[in-house]
């Protein structure tokens, strides 16, 4: 499996501190320790986020053995230690010179949660730069009482792409999200729920396609160390030219769904504007080739709005596409959430169960997406907060984030 690998690169001189001898007349003279440039605030190395081998050679650095780097990872991602403090098996020496030249484990606290009365949960994280970024934990009881347990992640903080159903772009963009940004939603959500995670959907604030590099980082890290499956973990995407070839060369056995809303470029264009450097020939193009290249068939989002896009007819259209791009395709409908200051309506039940048969009779596997957190503002296309683009002053107060202004776009 291709992975992307984000080896770890610093210079020795950052992670450890040399005491070099000189020999003259058979006396040791120690010479001063050159000085070490120590890390602060952004630029802090951070633990979470690295693999296991990549923990070993950190530890190697610091003149430890090397079972020392899987005692970090156990800590990091089976205990889930948050402070480097708490790393009660390593040497107090180790603790401290990680501490010496600005290691952290990577974790940001929890600004503020939201709970919807279906049980599913809206974190808001604050970050190292009072940036804000939402995450949700959405609970599902099958009918054998086992539950599935969903963290829909963010990649970036806010969104550049500002699709006209989403509330996310109306919340403007600040910077994408880094490798250990995206986990730690993850581990925040196992948190509130004290429960494993059992599937991850790239579908929170941002478009992950222009964050790759941190979502390949991410994904090894979920996969590999936190241990979710691959086919457990789906990474959503409106369509950003040339990188669905790329996701396709790294083989992933992960879903990709194409937020797709539209069965004809006029329409798509109407309603996501960066529809117009990606027209849908080639975007589907692409779902094709992405198909042969991994063997997995690609998931279709299509976000229902009421007298713009939900007619059978539009139905009909979208069947027509699917099938002349290919076979084995799924759509995912999504009966739009309301979000403010939006001139959108959902659809009524009855459009939707039509536009339902009307892919079924075409021999088109759909789905309808079940609403969560609606009353919570953490339903899909719901994520904004106020503090997307401007830093959360350091006086701010819970009581500043009204409840309309948090939302989840998942």
């Amino acid at each position: 499996m291709a992975l992307l690998q984000h080896m770890y690169s610093a210079p020795l001189s950052r992670a450890i501190t040399f005491r070099t001898f000189t020999v003259a007349c058979s006396t040791a003279v120690n010479v001063p320790s050159p000085n070490v440039k120590k890390a602060s605030g952004l630029d802090s190395q951070v633990l979470l986020g690295m693999s296991e081998q990549e923990l070993q050679q950190l530890a190697l650095d610091f003149r430890q053995e090397r079972y020392r780097g899987k005692q970090l990872h156990h800590l990091l991602y089976k205990r889930k230690v948050k402070e480097i403090q708490e790393f009660s098996h390593l040497p107090l020496a180790f603790r401290n010179e990680l501490l010496e030249v600005g290691w952290r484990i990577g974790r940001s606290p929890v600004y503020k949660a939201v709970t919807a009365s279906d049980g599913t949960v809206k974190l808001l994280i604050k970050l190292d730069d009072n940036r804000l970024v939402e995450t949700v934990g959405i609970p599902v009881e099958d009918d054998k009482g086992s539950v599935r347990l969903t963290a829909c992640v963010s990649s970036q903080v806010g969104c550049p792409l500002r699709c006209s159903f989403c509330a996310t772009g109306k919340g403007g963009f600040a910077r994408n999200l880094k490798r250990h940004e995206i986990v730690e939603q993850v581990l925040a959500i196992e948190d509130v729920f004290k429960r494993r995670v059992t599937n991850v959907v790239f579908m929170g604030m941002g478009e992950p396609m222009l964050n790759l590099k941190a979502v390949l980082e991410a994904h090894r890290c979920l996969n590999k160390d936190i241990q979710i499956g691959q086919r457990m973990i789906t990474i959503s995407t409106v369509g950003v030219p040339n990188t669905i070839k790329k996701l396709a060369s790294y083989k992933l056995q992960s879903t990709l769904a194409i937020s797709l809303h539209a069965p004809n470029q006029k329409l798509r264009e109407s309603i996501v504007p960066s529809a117009k450097s990606y027209p849908l020939e080639a975007i589907m193009s692409d779902c094709k080739d992405y198909f042969h290249e991994t063997s997995r068939r690609v998931s279709f989002e299509y976000t229902l709005l009421a007298g713009v896009n939900d007619s059978v007819e539009h139905a009909v259209e979208l069947a027509k596409l699917l099938h002349h791009w290919g076979h084995g395709y799924h759509v995912n409908l999504i009966p739009f959430n309301p979000i403010e200051g939006s001139e959108y309506k959902r659809p009524y039940k009855k459009s939707v169960l039509a536009f339902t048969a009307a892919l079924e009779s075409r021999k088109i596997t759909v789905s309808v997406r079940q609403t969560r957190g609606l009353d919570a503002s953490a339903a899909c296309g719901q994520l904004r907060n106020q503090f997307q683009k401007s830093p959360l002053l350091n006086n701010s107060s819970e009581d500043e984030l009204s409840l309309p202004e948090i939302a989840v776009a998942c």
